[in-house]
């Protein structure tokens, strides 16, 4: 997420929590809706009941939105919301209390790519997408989380309850897969950097 991003949310949040406006809510709405429906997806297995959770989510943000201006990472906020609600309809259906983290999944749509930074071919955009659905599920989430979202990885560490360095770990897991499908050698890359 770059700076603009970043900005506009702080603006939609302001509007919301100060100015009760109802454009701006529903504009966050439309910014986060199929980010937060995947990743409820991940958890839930259902299309429909992932709608529901950011359905859910979106009602507690108007309800409590004369607060909304206090929180300081929205975005963060938002995915963690979504986590928690998701595993509440699973407690209330399975009767689960704790959910290893090796039950996440998530379903990777799209990869993007900044075409000004790499000029990338149909084939090697396969190749990636095939890299990444490959990955351990974990391991994907985690990607998608970073990459995609663009969380920090103490950020992703704290939505799954997870230490920094294993979310470290699993980027540099899934970044190797990646680099082999695409036939990109890492170290090759980071050692020929250093004599730049």
């Amino acid at each position: 997420m770059n700076n603009h991003d970043k900005r506009y949310i702080l603006i939609l949040q302001e509007k919301i929590a100060v100015d009760n406006d109802q454009q701006a809510y529903n504009d966050l709405f439309v910014l986060f809706y199929q980010s937060l429906r995947q990743f409820a997806f991940s958890f839930l297995k259902s299309k429909q009941l992932a709608e529901e959770v950011v359905s859910d989510v979106f009602i507690k943000i108007w309800q409590k939105r004369s607060s909304l201006h206090t929180i300081g990472n929205l975005k963060l906020y938002l995915f963690t919301s979504t986590r928690n609600v998701a595993l509440n309809y699973i407690k209330k259906q399975k009767g689960l209390n704790n959910l290893p983290a090796e039950d996440y999944w998530v379903e990777l749509n799209s990869i993007y790519f900044d075409p000004e930074q790499m000029m990338i071919t149909a084939e090697m955009i396969a190749r990636v997408h095939e890299a990444v659905q490959s990955l351990p599920s974990r391991c994907r989430l985690i990607f998608k989380l970073v990459k995609e979202e663009g969380l920090k990885y103490r950020e992703v560490a704290e939505l799954l309850n997870l230490s920094v360095k294993t979310v470290e770990n699993q980027m540099t897991l899934a970044l190797k897969k990646i680099g082999s499908a695409i036939g990109f050698d890492i170290h090759r890359s980071v050692s020929s950097v250093k004599y730049l």
